[in-house]
């Protein structure tokens, strides 16, 4: 059960030992945080104290053992005190009986109680009356805050081939028997088996949360030196983020003669040496290296040690130990039925008695309690007590069990190994052994020992021995110690001195305390001669941590249960109580958010500060760490396809020295390329906003200096004009989330989340999705359908061909007639007819580098989305040249984002299959057929077939708006010329007569002005179609260039082919992909200029 201080209490009253100096300057590193952190503790640690529970037995395979596992380590029976020295001198008072209801002092180890009687006929009475007397028991149930129980044989190791294999259904067995023995909500911690060991750790509900970084491993120390039947179970435990606690389940090599011992003592050595824990982690940092033996607080090493005694026959100890049990060993007392049998010291385990009910712990009678409960007094209570009264010291009594035992134990192979430094010397610490040896038994007797042929002599084989780190500290001392003195004797030697007594300092050298003959095991040495049950004194030792944490621990109990007796094994458990310092992790956040906050304040007054203000918000310190560091991000709201939103920043630099800024670029690996990480987002720095237009192209990267005091604007651009990403988002709209990084050379990054809404667009889907659009434009179908993605082909079709695609064509077409007619009528204009593919081809377009330009564009977007005539979005005042240049950029970026095009890949593949001849030089005839099997193919399509219609029908009506042809002319080109035109006529200059196809004449405005460099008319019928014979060859090349020059524009992005367009991935560095790329890109050409050509001009 685990106990805390209350929260208001004074933590300077607990604070421990600081482990460094709180003055000591600090620099931010992460050394200095956590000792600036540490310097804090007692702000963040709280002291608890908790009991722990080990119980070690080797069960030597025998079955039936698991049902004994309640009564002796949960519940604390089946202790004998007339078999124990310590237990038999423990006098009963009402502070003891206290324990067992929570009111007595916490040190309190046995409890007594009177045994309730629920039948007359069963219940136990004293020889001298009636009245029953308290039992003895261990402290155990709720009260326990650490279960650790390590067994031994849990499987028959005389059986080969379980000695080398682990039994999963042994561990289960066991398990469940504890959990089943165990207080509700008790977890486990721990379970690790290797063949016949077997560790189990739980802990209680108050204590199993503050427990972390548990690991547990195995090692066999057995046939070869490392095979499973021999070795340790070994597991570290971090309690409350504060103190390392390592329990060590083994079972060393067993045998009695000097090679068993020295492999005894080389088991240890391994298990000492070998062990390696993983790395503490503490807020999801790892420590450099993991832990070893000896890096932790405490250590609990216990189990089948498998130490004998030596230099005297066993069976003049089974002899002397038998008299003790049967109470004949001191003549001058009669033996009484107080004893453990009237007639027999034995009692036997029936182990067929279908009554039993699985427990080999018999009820237990201790002798009357000492103390009158009434609380009356008489005359004869205030008179001195006679010293006949007081009971004789154990040791000191030749006839008592006490004095035996302490007879045997300097034969004790263990004292004997740590005195000669070969095992367990460094600073390992055992209890006061006053109970019988636990080795070897008579299975179902209590006192019986080996009976067998072997007749095995009495041991202490199962230990529980400790060390804490002040123990590990002191013993490293003693061994520099030990280290100086040589020293120093080799030095007194070379000086010629051949005694070290003989140097005046070594009278004055000498501290008896760390005298290391002292620290060795002894049943009388001073360091375990304390009183278990003397509740008035406080035995509590004080340790610090290795994280300078100040824990207290005291051994409580150390004994043997006599009356369990399913084993040759009789079990042993030590019962600790812990006083450490806790972590409560919500006050350690709080103390580790001031302390980087204050270093980060010191450590940044000399470095660069700025502040970041976002379009006008209050000013706040970046240094304070607020908004004012742009953390709080800056939000664009709803983003379209080529609509541009700016927001602008002002950067302040409010430090004491000079700050360099720079923007970061995004970092990415060497197999990431523009296409798959496009770009929506730029910054630059800008002077002032109003120079902004004129800086825009600077490179944002820029690192730009400011002195204190300066201010500089930065602009924060986001535009979507990438098509993939167009695709993507189209696909499945989320939110746009980017960081930029603002970087303060020898400052602070600076990290500013940017956010954006898409808002789908037209652009980017595919024609199936489009004639599915309804009228008001995919905003409409929005609002219907707000979690739209890709437009289900399940809509209703509103169209036989894209609304959007029609009212571009209708703009252009519109558009180039109001072109010429200002041409005509207004000396200023001008129209590049010079220019081959104007105005689809974007190397000619002249308006690009206009400020307002890409807004214009960005308008048609919109009103394309929102199903809004295209003119209308364009200002009146906006020259025609300039709209018309924007309307054709806006139609070329419509087929080009087109997911399958005008023309999809399948119709493509039957185009080319139908056509093989398209592209090459054809007679009028073959065009015509070209053009009859093109459009045959477009029929399985009638979508796609009606929307190539239209889009032919645009380009052959601005080529005649553009550059028109005489009457002349257009003879040539058609192959009816008068001979002048034999030759030059029809689509390659193969002549032939062709009638395109159209789609009807729309009535125009031809008000043209004659070309006086031409030779010819251009006027409507008149001029050049007057004369015979006068042919202008330089309009018909013009008219050839633009066709061929738009063609292969045209062709490209309505076509969707492998390899080949937008959606083409072209190896460059394969000359054979190359070579078809231009193949398929030259039939394109031909396929849209097969259909350009048409009769009228």
């Amino acid at each position: 059960m685990m106990s805390a201080t209350e929260p208001d209490h004074d933590p300077s009253a607990s604070t421990p030992e600081e482990a460094f100096d709180a003055d000591e300057p600090t620099t931010a590193t992460h050394y200095s945080l956590s000792r600036a952190v540490h310097a804090r503790k007692s702000e963040y640690v709280r002291p608890h104290r908790i009991r722990v529970k080990i119980g070690t037995w080797n069960v030597a395979g025998c079955p039936g053992t698991d049902k004994d596992i309640d009564s002796w380590f949960i519940a604390g029976d089946g202790l004998e005190p007339k078999l124990n020295a310590g237990l038999m001198n423990l006098g009963l008072s009402e502070d003891s009986i206290e324990a067992k209801t929570g009111t007595g002092p916490q040190h309190a180890s046995v409890e007594t109680h009177q045994a309730e009687e629920k039948d007359e006929s069963k219940a136990q009475s004293t020889p001298g009356g009636d009245t029953e007397e308290p039992t003895i028991r261990a402290v155990g149930g709720d009260k326990i805050g650490l279960y650790v129980l390590g067994l031994q044989e849990i499987v028959n190791l005389n059986r080969v081939h379980q000695s080398f294999y682990s039994d999963a259904s042994a561990v289960a067995k066991w398990q469940d028997a504890l959990e089943a023995a165990l207080p509700k909500d008790y977890t486990l911690v721990a379970s690790q088996q290797l063949v016949g060991l077997l560790l189990l750790i739980y802990a209680s509900p108050e204590v199993a949360p503050t427990i972390s970084n548990e690991s547990t491993l195995s090692m066999g120390t057995g046939l070869l030196g490392y095979m499973g039947n021999k070795g340790a179970v070994v597991s570290r435990l971090l309690l409350g983020e504060t103190t390392r606690l390592v329990f060590s389940n083994c079972h060393l090599a067993s045998g009695h003669d000097q090679t068993s011992l020295d492999r005894r003592c080389w088991d240890y050595n391994k298990i000492m040496t070998n062990t390696a824990f993983s790395p503490i982690s503490r807020a999801g940092v790892s420590e450099d290296e993991g832990d070893k033996m000896g890096d932790e607080d405490f250590t609990f090493f216990f189990g089948d040690l498998n130490f004998r005694l030596d230099g005297l026959p066993g069976n003049d100890i089974r002899h002397l130990l038998t008299l003790h049990s049967r109470g004949e060993y001191d003549v001058s007392n009669t033996p009484s039925a107080e004893q453990l049998g009237e007639e027999s010291v034995f009692v036997l385990h029936d182990n067929e008695d279908e009554t039993s009910d699985g427990t080999s712990t018999p009820t237990m009678v201790s002798r009357e309690t000492s103390f009158d409960r009434n609380g009356e007094s008489d005359e004869s209570s205030e008179e001195l007590p006679d010293p006949d009264d007081f009971e004789p010291d154990p040791h000191n009594d030749p006839a008592s069990l006490q004095a035996t035992l302490d007879s045997l134990l300097p034969h004790d192979q263990l004292q004997q190994v740590i005195k000669s430094k070969k095992a367990f010397h460094e600073g390992w610490r055992e209890g006061p052994i006053t109970f019988l040896p636990t080795y070897k038994y008579d299975v179902g007797t209590v006192g019986l020992f080996d009976t067998s042929e072997k007749k095995r002599a009495p041991s202490w084989c199962d230990r529980i021995l400790f060390r804490t780190r002040k123990d590990i500290k002191q013993h490293k001392k003693q061994l520099q110690d030990q280290l100086d003195a040589k020293i120093r004797d080799d030095d007194l030697k070379k000086r010629g001195i051949e005694q070290a007594a003989e140097d005046e300092n070594v009278l004055f050298d000498y501290d008896p305390t760390a005298d290391s003959s002292t620290d060795q095991i002894a049943s009388r040495d001073a360091a375990y001669d304390y009183d278990d049950y003397n509740e008035d004194e406080d035995n509590m030792e004080q340790v610090t941590t290795r994280d300078g944490f100040v824990d207290e621990i005291s051994l409580d109990l150390y004994t043997s249960h006599q009356r369990v007796m399913s084993s040759d094994h009789k079990p042993l458990v030590a019962v600790f109580t812990l006083q450490y310092d806790a972590v409560v992790p919500e006050l350690k956040a709080k103390v580790h958010a001031e302390v980087a906050r204050e270093l980060d304040r010191v450590e940044n007054e000399g470095r660069p500060g700025i502040t970041i203000v976002v379009d006008g918000s209050g000013a706040a310190s970046a240094n304070e760490g607020s908004a004012g560091d742009g953390s709080s991000g800056v939000e664009f709201g709803d983003v379209g396809f080529l609509r541009k939103k700016s927001r602008s920043l002002t950067i302040a630099n409010t430090g004491r020295v000079q700050a360099k800024l720079q923007f970061l670029e995004k970092p990415r690996s060497d197999d990431d390329d523009d296409t798959q990480t496009p770009s929506w987002l730029g910054v630059q720095f800008a002077t002032s906003l109003n120079d902004y237009d004129e800086r825009k192209r600077e490179i944002s990267q820029a690192e730009i200096s400011l002195d204190p005091g300066d201010t500089i604007n930065a602009v924060i651009e986001v535009e979507v004009h990438d098509l993939k990403q167009l695709r993507a988002l189209n696909e499945n709209p989320t939110q746009l989330e980017d960081v930029l990084v603002l970087r303060v050379v020898d400052g602070r990054d600076h990290f500013i989340p940017i956010r954006a809404s898409w808002q789908p667009s037209c652009f980017g889907r595919s024609l199936e999705e489009l004639i599915r659009i309804p009228k008001g434009g995919i905003t409409t179908l929005i609002k219907q359908r707000p979690r739209t993605g890709s437009i289900p082909y399940s809509l209703d079709v509103h169209g036989s061909s894209p609304t959007e695609l029609f009212k571009l064509i209708e703009a252009i077409e519109s558009l180039a007639e109001r072109l010429i007619a200002d041409e005509n009528m207004i000396e200023e204009v001008y129209v590049p007819r010079e220019k081959a593919g104007w105005p689809f081809d974007r190397q000619t377009w002249t308006c690009t580098a206009d400020n307002d330009y890409a807004v214009l564009r960005g308008d048609i977007v919109e009103a394309l989305e929102n199903g809004k005539p295209v003119l209308e979005a364009l200002r009146a005042d906006v020259p025609a040249l300039k709209r018309l240049e924007i309307v054709a950029e806006a139609l070329v970026l419509f087929l080009e984002s087109m997911q399958d095009g005008i023309i999809a890949e399948t119709l493509w593949k039957q185009i080319e299959t139908a056509l093989p001849q398209l592209g090459a030089k054809t007679t009028a005839a073959e065009v015509e057929d070209v053009k009859t099997g093109v459009l045959d193919s477009l029929s399985a399509s009638p979508y796609h077939n009606i929307s190539f219609v239209f889009l032919m029908a645009m380009l052959s009506r601005v080529a005649g708006e553009l550059l028109p042809l005489g009457k002349e002319e257009r003879e040539v080109l058609s192959g009816n010329g008068n001979g002048s035109g034999s030759g030059s006529g029809g689509i390659n200059g193969s002549g032939g007569g062709w009638k395109p196809v159209s789609l009807g004449k729309r009535s125009s405005l031809s008000l043209r002005r004659r070309d006086t460099n031409s030779g010819s008319g251009s006027g409507g019928g008149s001029g050049s179609g007057s004369g015979s014979g006068s042919i202008d060859e330089l309009a018909i090349q013009r008219r050839l260039a633009w066709e061929r020059r738009t063609a292969e524009v045209m062709g490209v992005v309505i076509c969707r082919a492998p390899g080949v367009g937008v959606e083409g991935v072209g190896d460059k560095g394969d000359k054979g992909r190359e070579k078809e790329r231009k193949a398929a890109e030259e039939k394109m050409r031909a396929l849209v200029e097969v259909f350009m050509r048409r009769d009228g001009p």
